[in-house]
């Protein structure tokens, strides 16, 4: 019966994380929570091997196992490196922060092992059962995750709001899911896909399923009009566990819509794209106008991430390869701009704790010039100002668009950017124009500093020689496997 055995070689990185995460979470139960640190670091070390594994064992080629369930190919291995890369540096951000809170839990570094697990699933699912599976391990554990500060209101009411609308968004997913499988007879990508390919009219319960499948999944990427626990959520959660939130299960949620429309749906490109045109110009517009008002800086950041999902939508929207590059060219790009800046975020700390408000960065250029050019990197890269990073990630999925006859969705990306690029100058001018507020404590460790560093050397304008050239080759390399 060997031919029965599927092959555990696509699957390799996802078994490691789990078996890992499971040994860890043995030794924390034993150490008890002094092991904290010692569970971070080999965490790390974790994920970094479930990358190893990933790109020199499993390749980019096209694999199937589990009877089909399971996918992998390039454009796999390429958001799976993105996640693996945001898991990473969200617990090297931590530990400072983890200790000074007297939160430092060994489940801290576990719960994001099994998030980023679930997550890897998502992006290679094959079938509705596998994108469940991998969607519910990764929402259980931001969950908690969210929750972590346990003597703070404010994570306690995040979490409970993430979990309560989560499983909303979980019931719109399996009631889309039922209905495909009622009207179509599977749930296999593949088979959908060849299915409604060669039909004449698509039935209308397979329409209707599908758009309940897209609103459980834009829940997840926070687009409008499903975004409305992401402001509190980001507020109330410690500081490290919103930048994993808005990084890497952004990430993967995008790729899993990519995944499902392009591998299931392909045939059904004019009732889908209606969707993802209107939930695209909704976020873009809600990101622009309601950041204008947010004087907390992790809200603001949490309408930011709504507009970002929006102008990434754009190159989806395409429905093209090339706006599946300038999508995936936009979420590398995204990923290090949001890092840096919550790593700079981290750095707002005085002597009665963190402070939040855009206002504490008052003049922050004349005590700490370092940090302010590093904000001030970021804010541009996210504004989209020519040459740096942020500005090419627009450009591509703006180009997608309009190569796709998009050009009216194009003309609202570029209007909103001119609106978004108000609040992310205006904290600029709070750091270098405005009086100085009492200076920020130091010490919050070489990680973050390590973190804010590179990225804002990502986001500066020498990026365009070292990161450019190299990213949109290998979207193109990872964008050509789904239109196989």
């Amino acid at each position: 019966m060997t031919g029965d055995i599927p092959s555990l070689v696509p699957v390799m990185p996802e078994i490691m994380l789990a078996i890992g995460a499971m040994v860890l979470l043995m030794l924390g139960v034993f150490q008890g929570d002094k092991s904290y640190g010692q569970v971070s670091n080999l965490s790390i070390l974790l994920l970094v091997a479930a990358a190893t594994v990933l790109v020199t064992k499993v390749g980019g080629e096209r694999q199937l196992t589990f009877g089909g369930m399971f996918v992998t190919d390039s454009f796999a291995v390429f958001t799976k490196i993105l996640v693996l890369t945001g898991s990473v540096i969200a617990i090297l951000m931590s530990g400072n922060f983890m200790k000074q809170h007297k939160i430092a839990k060994f489940e801290y570094p576990i719960l994001i092992l099994m998030a980023t697990l679930g997550m890897m699933v998502m992006i290679s699912s094959n079938n509705m059962m596998t994108l469940y599976v991998g969607l519910e391990l990764q929402s259980l554990s931001l969950y908690v995750l969210a929750a972590m500060n346990r003597d703070r209101t404010r994570s306690t009411e995040a979490g409970l709001k993430y979990f309560v609308l989560g499983a909303l968004s979980s019931g719109m997913l399996l009631y889309g899911v039922s209905l495909v499988y009622g009207f179509a007879g599977t749930v296999d990508f593949d088979l959908l896909a060849s299915s409604l390919k060669g039909q004449e009219s698509t039935s209308m319960g397979v329409v209707v399923g599908m758009v309940f499948l897209m609103a459980g999944l834009a829940f997840k990427i926070s687009a409008v009009p499903f975004h409305m626990w992401t402001p509190d959520v980001y507020e109330g959660s410690p500081t490290p566990v919103t930048a994993f939130f808005a990084a890497a299960p952004k990430v993967a949620a995008l790729a899993l819509l990519v995944r499902v429309l392009f591998g299931a749906f392909p045939g059904m490109i004019q009732e889908w794209q209606q969707v993802i045109v209107f939930i695209s110009v909704a976020s873009m517009l809600v990101g622009a106008f309601i950041a204008l008002v947010q004087t907390n800086i992790k809200r603001l950041m949490a309408y930011s991430s709504i507009g970002h999902v929006g102008y990434a939508l754009v190159g989806l929207a395409a429905g093209t390869q090339a706006g599946i590059e300038a999508l995936l060219i936009y979420l590398a790009i995204y990923l290090t701009m949001t890092l840096g800046t919550f790593g700079a975020i981290l750095c707002m700390r005085r002597s009665n704790g963190m402070v939040e408000d855009i206002s504490d960065l008052s003049g922050l250029s004349q005590s700490n010039l370092p940090l302010a050019i590093g904000i001030a990197i970021f804010m541009f890269s996210l504004a989209g100002i020519p040459l740096l990073a942020g500005f090419w990630g627009k450009w591509y999925v703006f180009l997608a668009a309009v190569e796709a006859g998009l050009v009216p969705l194009a003309i609202v990306g570029v209007l909103t950017s001119v609106v978004g690029a108000f609040y992310y100058i205006r904290i600029i001018k709070v750091m270098f124009f405005d009086d100085p507020a009492p200076a920020f404590e130091g010490g919050q460790g070489n990680g973050i500093s390590f973190v804010i560093g590179v990225s804002a050397l990502i986001n500066s304008p020498v990026s365009y020689f070292i990161l450019i050239a190299p990213l949109v080759s290998a979207a193109g390399w990872a964008a050509q496997s789904l239109l196989f």
